[in-house]
């Protein structure tokens, strides 16, 4: 099936039909961006282009953080015509001279801070290096027939009220006709393993998706309000964001990651997406809540929990009638209980909570929706313009990622490897024939390097990535991913990177949850120097180690960590050791904490 339709048109009837309504917000600023705002931005995007002679199907890249401008650009690209290369903030500065030569990108938009860390001469096809907020030329080359940059900067506002004498108004708003299968995005991965590769994502692909969400996700409307805080170079985080857009919804966007409780608690919004480790953050302070209580609050709380999941997950999920008595008994609670930790947590007005990016458990998911959040749990990749798979509103089932998009083929092959076929996946890899030959099968199908099945209700279950597998040196596979998971929802471990390939037995390199083991050492009185010497304390070792042992009931002998090391400091983005939607790159851990792993074996 092919989608003729391009996203140029889908943003101008947005544009057009959403004019006066507050499109984009960056969080801490008074400013608010209309849809006319946001209009008229992209013709001063669109003016400087063809001052500077770019033109359609150029590749421009887009290297910074999170904010409104970020937006603006992305947009204003690929309504030009033009392809935009998304960056993620947090790459090396090598890797980010690498995907903008390999992308053939001739303008570079970065924030100033990020610049810095950039060589212009190691990036000799570029013409321009352009600040994100289009206020100063950065670096650039005279290019033949064309003004430099910095000049066009100059004259640019003189120049946009000539060319729209009258103001620009809704009827300004005219993209080019383009074919869909041109490209719009080259959307470069960052993998757990491997360098980073370009997946050629053509206007056709994102009209679909849009598409295939239209119908799924329909409640919501130009009433909703976003939060937009995983990266927007992360395609989970930009699809979401432009098809918000799309529906005429306004998006608030957070700036720095580490305000990301404040925000939300101040924007109280109606759907964001989120990577599990938001959720089971979330979980573990409540429940250290709940057992801070006193003996009847504790007891309310549970009681509520018990009657949330009878009638959200007993009928709810299904579609069944609720019985009046239980129904009853919800409201109640859910006025008591489960409405006053939404307001503290900012959510109370959810209408969707799409999380996808790693496992999150079953428990923490009936958890959440017992409480009423409508938490929606997906699967995707970049390779596929984001969703394969997501929770429909009824008939879902906990412990899968929801059934496949109406336009989505899904199989098993070989190994389990779930694959994938549809107008939302790639069409191979820019400029790496063998890469793309490779990820393809002989009948078209994108391997997608997941293991998985489909359970009796068609609903796909996700077992594990298939790179992160291993094989302990008695023969017995592990799961890394799921025993990570399981320990993820313990207050007092942050992260967890489970090891034993080739080895006699499962190890692990943990996290604590600094500010929580703190408090354990204050209330035992356990003294301390340092961040150091706390997570060397014995007691400290024995508080983890009974966590571990009671959160792996249930595992295979086998499958149990047997040993652990803990560390003071958290794996970071910066440091490689983390995706940008926060999953660990076991190479890099592996190379980082060697004589960890080694001495963990040594006895």
């Amino acid at each position: 099936m092919r989608y003729d339709d391009h996203i140029l048109k889908i943003y101008r009837n947005s544009f057009r039909n959403n004019w006066d309504l507050p499109a984009l917000t960056d969080y801490g600023s008074q400013e608010v961006m209309t849809y006319a705002d946001l209009a008229r931005r992209i013709a001063r995007l669109h003016l400087f282009y063809r001052q500077m002679g770019l033109k359609p199907g150029d590749h421009v890249a887009l290297l910074g953080k999170n904010s409104t401008s970020w937006v603006v650009m992305f947009i204003g690209t690929i309504t030009y015509g033009a392809t935009i290369v998304p960056i993620l903030a947090d790459f090396n500065p090598h890797d980010a001279q690498h995907i903008v030569n390999h992308s053939d990108a001739r303008v570079l938009f970065v924030n100033s801070s990020i610049w810095e860390t950039l060589e212009f001469e190691e990036m000799p096809e570029l013409k321009a290096a352009v600040s994100l907020e289009m206020r100063q030329i950065l670096a650039e080359r005279e290019t033949e027939g064309h003004q430099m940059p910095s000049r066009i900067i100059r004259n640019l506002t003189r120049k946009f009220k000539a060319t729209y004498p009258k103001g620009f108004r809704r009827e300004d708003v005219v993209y080019p006709e383009i074919d869909a299968e041109n490209t719009a995005v080259l959307n470069y991965t960052s993998g757990t393993t491997g360098d980073p590769k370009g997946a050629i994502l053509p206007h056709s692909c994102f009209t679909a998706a849009i598409d295939a969400h239209h119908t799924r996700l329909s409640s919501l409307s130009d009433k909703d309000t976003a939060m937009c805080f995983l990266p927007l170079s992360h395609i989970f985080e930009k699809a979401w964001t432009y098809f918000a857009l799309d529906r005429g919804i306004r998006v608030y966007v957070n700036r720095d990651p580490r305000e990301i409780q404040t925000t939300i608690r101040e924007v109280h919004p109606t759907c964001m997406c989120a990577v599990p480790r938001f959720w089971e953050k979330a979980y573990a302070a409540i429940n250290d809540k709940m057992q801070r209580m006193k003996p009847l609050s504790r007891w309310m709380c549970r009681r509520a929990l018990k009657v949330g999941s009878r009638r959200n997950l007993d009928y709810v999920r299904l579609g069944r009638p609720v019985p009046r008595m239980l129904e009853l008994q919800y409201r109640f609670f859910n006025k008591r209980v489960f409405k006053k930790v939404q307001r503290i947590m900012g959510i109370e007005h959810g209408n969707i909570f799409p999380t996808a990016g790693a496992p999150l458990s079953n428990s923490i998911t009936a958890f959440f929706r017992s409480m009423g959040v409508p938490i929606v749990i997906g699967y995707g990749l970049s390779e596929t313009t984001a969703t394969v798979s997501c929770f429909p509103y009824v008939d879902y089932e906990i412990g899968t990622v929801g059934t496949p998009l109406d336009i989505i083929d899904v199989k098993i092959g070989p190994d389990n490897e779930i694959l994938v076929k549809g107008p939302t996946v790639m069409r191979g890899y820019y400029n790496k024939p063998a890469d793309t030959e490779a990820a393809f099968t002989a009948d078209g199908y994108f391997r997608t390097g997941d293991a998985g099945y489909f359970d009796g209700s068609g609903a796909l279950v996700l077992t594990e990535r298939i790179k992160d597998l291993f094989k302990t040196s008695n023969g017995k596979y592990i799961a890394p991913q799921a025993i990570e998971s399981r320990l993820g929802e313990d207050k007092y471990i942050e992260q967890v990177a489970v090891i034993g390939d080739n080895r006699k037995f499962v190890t692990a390199i943990i996290v604590p949850a600094i500010e929580a083991i703190k408090e354990y050492a204050s209330s035992k009185k356990i003294s301390y120097r340092s961040l150091e010497d706390l997570v060397d304390n014995p007691r400290i070792k024995e508080l983890i180690a009974d966590r571990i042992e009671a959160l792996q009931e249930g595992l295979a002998s086998f499958e149990k960590i047997k040993r652990f090391t803990l560390l003071s400091k958290e794996f970071t983005m910066e440091s490689g050791e983390l995706t940008n939607t926060l999953k660990i790159r076991r190479p890099v851990i592996n190379r980082h904490y060697a004589s960890q792993i080694e001495a963990m074996y040594a006895y």
